[in-house]
């Protein structure tokens, strides 16, 4: 009888346990209610499943990411469509990055970084409506780009590696109404940024644009001088030796030139500059690399020909005489710039660059002008 009762007993702490287990996947959202460690996949197949990475403990409450899962973000960043994005990265145990001036750092083996695409919610219900989670995966055999897209109920993300449109509807915060239809690059099209010298890298990772402080958890930090410290990083110069690229939106960070240059080194250099998808349009866009000569004033664009009336890349003093702002509030396909990652036009970034055209010495390069 002592038996049939000890035997009972761990039955039903068994049950209770089991209970317990299932009760905390409830409440977190089954797939992110109970996660353990990251799970680092570098070869296919890949999780169909964002949860199956554990990078997130939860979504419904606001993102919360997983131990060792570091959020940061960028001094000026790639416009996508009025998107907020919520930028993380993860380095297996022991291994860290290596600095470099110039360029992305150099990220081991086992890298995972993740962008989170959200849009304000319909209604003014506030918070944001998740879309999509771009992985980018550090293989032994190079960077692999996973998309991943939010369900309806926002509690887990699928693998989409073609993936659908999606319609967006909000309001911003000026009231203007925004309707449009988002598209998601396919893991093909990521190519076409990402590439250079036909090698898949990292973009935003680069150290004039990750110098800047961060509100952690644990305090507002230099996010440089954050990786440091936990190990990310290794390398790094004095804080004074960093480089550095303004906020293109914030007048009081810099001149209007280089937030311009800000502006087109994060929006366009990723293909104009050398070994990029546009690099032999000889146009180089990039900040630490700008030279007035090489982006493009009064040169003919190489593949593209005229567009309406207009002959020149960019003509100083006369931004509506300039292809390269026409193409920036262009949104019809082969004539957009960039021609994938956005479906609207960014105003305040047009109207950055128009003024910037504008504050150049005018000239003619040969033709007539209004």
């Amino acid at each position: 009888m002592r038996r049939f009762f000890s035997l009972l007993w761990a039955k039903g702490a068994w049950v209770a346990l089991f209970a317990a287990a299932f009760a905390a996947c409830g409440f977190g959202g089954c797939g992110f209610g109970r996660q353990k460690d990251v799970r680092a996949v570098l070869a296919e197949p890949y999780p169909k499943r964002l949860s199956e990475w554990h990078l997130f403990r939860s979504t419904r409450d606001g993102l919360r990411p997983n131990a060792g899962v570091v959020p940061y973000d960028l001094n000026t960043p790639l416009f996508s469509d009025y998107a907020s994005k919520h930028r993380f990265v993860w380095m297996p145990a022991g291994a860290s990055a290596e600095y470099r001036d110039d360029g992305p750092l150099e990220f081991p083996v086992g890298t995972i970084f993740s962008k989170i695409f959200a849009f304000p919610r319909e209604g003014g219900r506030g918070g944001e409506r998740l879309i999509e989670t771009r992985l980018l995966v550090h293989t032994a055999g190079g960077w692999v780009p996973l998309p991943y897209i939010w369900n309806k109920e926002e509690d887990e993300a699928f693998l989409r590696l073609v993936p659908d449109p999606v319609e967006i509807h909000f309001s911003d915060a000026a009231g203007r109404r925004r309707d449009f239809t988002y598209q998601i690059p396919n893991t093909n099209e990521c190519h076409e940024c990402h590439d250079n010298n036909k090698v898949l890298l990292p973009i935003g990772p680069k150290a004039r644009n990750l110098n800047k402080t961060f509100a952690y958890d644990s305090g507002v930090e230099n996010q440089i001088a954050h990786w440091t410290r936990i190990g990310y990083l290794r390398g790094a110069p004095a804080a004074d030796a960093i480089p550095r690229v303004p906020k293109w939106d914030d007048p009081a960070d810099s001149t209007l030139g280089d937030r311009a240059k800000a502006y087109l080194d994060n929006n366009c250099a990723h293909c104009h500059q050398p070994g990029g998808t546009a690099g032999y349009t000889g146009v180089d866009f990039r900040f630490t690399h700008f030279d007035l000569a090489h982006t493009g004033i009064c040169k003919r664009p190489n593949s593209a020909g005229v567009m309406g009336d207009l002959e020149f890349d960019l003509v100083p003093g006369h931004p509506q005489q300039s292809i390269l702002l026409y193409r920036m509030e262009s949104v019809a396909p082969k004539v957009m710039m960039p021609q994938i990652g956005r479906d609207v036009v960014h105003e305040e970034g047009v109207g950055l660059i128009r003024e910037w055209i504008a504050s150049l010495g005018a000239q003619t390069c040969g033709v007539p002008t209004s």
